[in-house]
């Protein structure tokens, strides 16, 4: 019998910054009730930029243009997710040069990866990648390194990256998700009964499961 109490939808892109911070509190608050091995996660795509090209564009200029802020509010911002990734133990690396890149294939490997049941693994690697190396996660040998890093076989990988069908479904998943009302990240599902959108506090993320893991006296 599963012991299973709770599937966990999490829709995400790979260039969100609190995405890594929601995604970072909720485990803190998984792991300090032990609740881990009764929960069962999958990660769902939501491209914020679908339209960015390959060479992508530098994320300051991108976040100015995008949002109407300054580069004074954007430095402010980017010293705001410093902190706050420094308090979940990880590293936002910000540079004048750092750049926001279109995502398609990393949505493409993870849904690849599901089925082998290294999507985790992967989207760990790949936000590490981006955000704390510099890496460009819209290269294919970039990606290719990241999936072997997690145990995907780069041929494998390839004829995912390589095939329309699995470009096509990403479209598919994320217009059923748009259809449901969900227009931005990250949004996690809480056994299809329960969404919550944007980066909640481990405190918060408690306070939401704790009803699911609840036993009758």
């Amino acid at each position: 019998m599963s012991d299973i109490k709770l599937k966990i939808d999490i829709i995400s892109d790979l260039v969100c910054p609190w995405c890594v911070i929601g995604v970072k509190h909720l485990r803190n608050a998984v792991v300090k009730n032990n609740w881990q091995h009764q929960i069962a996660v999958e990660w769902y795509p939501f491209e914020l930029n679908p339209d960015m090209p390959a060479e992508g564009e530098n994320l300051r200029d991108h976040i100015v243009r995008k949002y109407g802020i300054s580069e004074q509010e954007s430095d402010r911002n980017r010293q705001h997710l410093i902190e706050c990734g420094k308090k979940v133990n990880f590293d936002f690396n910000f540079t004048d040069q750092s750049r926001i890149y279109n995502t398609r294939h990393c949505h493409v490997l993870l849904d690849y990866a599901y089925s082998l049941g290294l999507q985790t693994q992967l989207i760990i690697a790949l936000v590490t990648g981006y955000f704390t190396d510099g890496k460009n996660i819209s290269d294919i040998e970039v990606l290719l390194e990241i999936g072997e890093s997690v145990g995907l076989e780069a041929a494998e990988m390839l004829a995912h990256l390589s095939d329309a069908s699995e470009n096509d479904k990403i479209d598919v998943i994320e217009n059923q998700w748009i259809e449901m009302g969900i227009s931005g990240v990250p949004t996690m599902v809480f056994n299809n009964e329960t969404a919550i959108t944007g980066a909640q506090s481990v405190e918060d993320y408690e306070k939401i499961l704790r009803p699911f893991f609840e036993t009758e006296e």
